[in-house]
């Protein structure tokens, strides 16, 4: 059964941690960040199935829920709930020592803010590596395509140009190369985030000398976050190989 920690005051800073059944994780830490185009009406309810089957293959999986559009977050507050989030993990007894490797999951706008974190500065608990599902690795151009009626504008509070830095400093493309290895996956029939935003992302990871990996993987935007699909497979087969790298 998943365990409920506390990172902050706020009703929605908090998360679950969900251990193998011998209680002991043989394989690292997994931190779940759910998406939903940072909007309040989508919940770490998504990432449930997923913690439960990573418990059930070794896993600690950490679902993390945060601040998001509509109940307290946007800019700066979702990206220090993450941050907090993470961190938290260095105080949980149940996972002393937060076994490793740690490897952020994030699908969609989760996958935008796991691929954020890999770089966040001075971390208490770093990341290792960094499997992306589907992620708005791109925000500027998500802004420029409308993506989900101006999701982008309305997380960040305000357009590109009204707020340059806090674009920059939001944008993962932007802030290359990640200090770790990301591996960007993308289902090879989504019409929920377009290609573009992760190729962009890896193009430019490739060009600032980081390692970034894109992987087409079968399926439409909600099958990497169903367990059993041939999709999921190809999320575990990524989270292996972070794991192998890191170690490596």
């Amino acid at each position: 059964m998943p365990q409920r920690f506390s990172y902050g005051g706020h009703a929605e800073q908090f998360g679950e941690l969900t251990l193998p059944h011998s209680q002991q994780p043989e394989r690292g830490t997994v931190v779940i960040i759910h998406g939903g185009y940072w909007r309040s009406k989508y919940s770490l309810e998504l990432g449930r199935p997923l913690a439960a089957d990573l418990a059930a293959r070794g896993w600690a999986a950490v679902n993390l829920e945060y601040r998001r559009a509509g109940n307290g977050g946007g800019w700066p507050e979702t990206f220090e709930d993450i941050s907090a989030g993470i961190d938290a993990l260095a105080g949980l007894p149940e996972i002393a020592g937060v076994p490793g490797p740690v490897i952020a999951l994030g699908h969609s706008a989760g996958g935008h803010l796991a691929v954020w974190a890999a770089g966040r500065s001075a971390p208490r608990v770093p990341l290792n590596a960094v499997v992306s599902q589907s992620g708005v690795l791109d925000l500027r151009r998500a802004h420029e395509l409308g993506l989900s009626d101006g999701a982008a504008e309305n997380f960040l509070g305000a357009g590109p140009d009204q707020e340059p830095e806090r674009w920059r400093l939001a944008d993962p493309v932007r802030a290359v190369p990640a200090p770790v290895p990301v591996f960007v996956l993308h289902g090879a029939t989504d019409t929920t985030v377009p290609l573009e935003l992760a190729e962009n992302y890896v193009k430019a990871a490739d060009a600032a000398g980081g390692t970034a990996e894109l992987r087409l993987i079968p399926g439409d935007h909600f099958d990497m976050i169903t367990p059993g699909t041939p999709a999921w497979a190809e999320v575990l087969r990524s989270l292996d190989d972070a794991a192998a790298k890191t170690s490596g």
